[in-house]
């Protein structure tokens, strides 16, 4: 009789360099491919709108591949469940390292361990974060030496390709992906997501070779300019796992021999620095208890937030009155992603200018990003907040609108997503708020009506941001 596995997937949506699918077929077994969603187990975070609708076209794509069996409900019951039902032999998954996957999943294999052959792997990062130390042996709390570490001493497998399992006969019925609700319901908020992403494994696959070829050696140059497609877009995939950071290394690489560049060419670097953030993201998450509740500088659990429930909306709706600001947020709400410069303006916003707490702008990023990762996400915000591991200092206070003529000096970003501006003069595009009323009459604009006023004074919000910091260092 056949030896039957079920291969757990989870944010590995994907055939190629799947190292849990790839050894349950070499280890001879047939295979159960399940995905469960799981919304209930203790300490789980659900997945935001945004990410939901994302895993509805990814498990559609898998899904013509591979005969998915989807399951809804607490992981652990429904692994149980099938081992039981089916004579299971083995059960094999690629390892997440969010703390309330570590903890579901070491409770899964302990119930298991004694019944069936269970074997988890590394599919999700270049190196395992207990794999990358300080000279002392501990965990790095800076990026720069962290990442000439991996740089310098790892070398990344090269990826698995795609195996051909035999698929396992089973009597369960798998749920059916429109029952699982992934997708929004009227109105159909994500409307505008559809021209914009191709979720699934060969999309991952298109994205990576269209950025290489017309992105990746102008990288260092255009990753900042809002208005431009200079990033390569491929966060989402990423955190899904439809394409892993050792497919993109390697890629990189091959590219590197294949065009004649040097590995060291500022590009090249810069663009490997931005996957290996990612991994110093889990890095933190996986080494820092409670990394996505509290500040990682202890000192900042005493920093006196403020409480505002009306700037919190304008921000979230892309009303503050600061054309940058209202761009990037809209562009959240239409395209369900936000240009990395863009999350550093914003998130400085909310955080400075408004005294509002990083953790309420963390959990409007995880409904509303498509990439909503929680290693990423907590980073980020935590950085750019100032309490975060290697956070840029608390005084660096992003002037929207200096950011702004810097990094959309032909304002072409704030027309697309803020098109009642869209009549005023590159240099006038900026700060409506300063410009005379005839000028903003002869733009259609009217201050308080078709666009708002400014929520803040930015100077008296910086100046009350730096008072708070000293406050809380007495």
């Amino acid at each position: 009789m056949s030896k039957k596995a079920i291969v757990w997937f989870r944010q590995d949506l994907r055939l190629k360099d799947n190292p849990a699918l790839f050894h349950a077929v070499e280890e001879g077994y047939q295979v159960i491919p399940l995905y469960i969603l799981d919304d209930v187990t203790s300490g789980v975070r659900p997945m935001g709108g945004a990410s939901r609708w994302w895993l509805h076209y990814s498990l559609e794509s898998l899904m013509r591949d591979l005969p998915l069996l989807l399951k809804k409900g607490k992981a652990e019951d429904i692994l149980l469940k099938l081992v039981e039902e089916e004579n299971v032999d083995a059960v094999f998954w690629n390892r997440c390292y969010e703390p309330f996957a570590i903890h579901r999943d070491t409770s899964i294999k302990e119930s298991l361990q004694n019944k069936v052959n269970v074997q988890s792997f590394n599919g999700a990062l270049i190196a395992e974060p207990w794999e990358i130390k300080t000279g002392s042996g501990d965990f790095y709390k800076v990026y720069t030496p962290f990442w000439k570490n991996l740089k310098s001493k790892v070398i990344p497998p090269h990826p698995l390709p795609a195996p051909h399992p035999d698929i396992a006969k089973t009597k369960i019925v798998s749920d059916k992906l429109q029952d699982m609700n992934l997708l929004p319901k009227h109105p159909n908020w994500a409307e505008g997501f559809q021209k914009n992403w191709t979720p699934g494994e060969s999309g991952a696959v298109d994205k990576l070779l269209a950025f290489m070829q017309d992105g990746l050696l102008s990288y260092k140059g255009r990753r900042d300019l809002m208005g431009l497609q200079g990033t390569s877009r491929l966060s989402a995939h990423l955190h899904f796992g439809e394409i892993s950071p050792r497919q993109i290394w390697h890629a990189v690489k091959a590219f590197v021999v294949r065009e004649g560049v040097e590995e060291s060419e500022v590009n090249i670097e810069q663009f490997l620095k931005e996957v290996a953030w990612r991994e110093f993201a889990h890095h933190l998450i996986y080494h820092v208890e409670d990394f996505e509740k509290k500040p990682f500088r202890e000192a900042f659990s005493a920093f006196p937030w403020v409480q505002d429930e009306k700037a919190l909306q304008a921000w979230q709706k892309g009303q503050t009155g600061f054309p940058i600001v209202d761009a990037a947020m809209r562009q959240l709400w239409q395209t369900g992603w936000m240009h990395n410069r863009a999350r550093m303006i914003v998130a400085s916003f909310l955080t400075k200018h408004l005294l509002i707490h990083w953790r309420e702008g963390e959990k409007w990023f995880w409904d509303t990003l498509v990439d909503a990762d929680l290693a990423n996400n907590v980073a980020g915000w935590q950085w750019v907040a100032g309490c975060g591991a290697d956070a840029a200092p608390y005084f660096r206070i992003f002037n929207p609108v200096l950011q702004s003529k810097k990094f959309d000096a032909s304002g072409d970003y704030i027309r697309e997503f803020v098109p009642e501006l869209s009549k005023l003069t590159n240099a006038q595009i900026h700060a409506p708020y300063e410009l005379p009323k005839e000028v903003l009459e002869n733009a259609g604009i009217v201050l308080g009506k078709t666009y708002p006023n400014p929520i803040i004074d930015l100077k008296k919000g910086r100046d009350r941001a730096l008072n708070a910091y000293k406050k809380m260092k007495k």
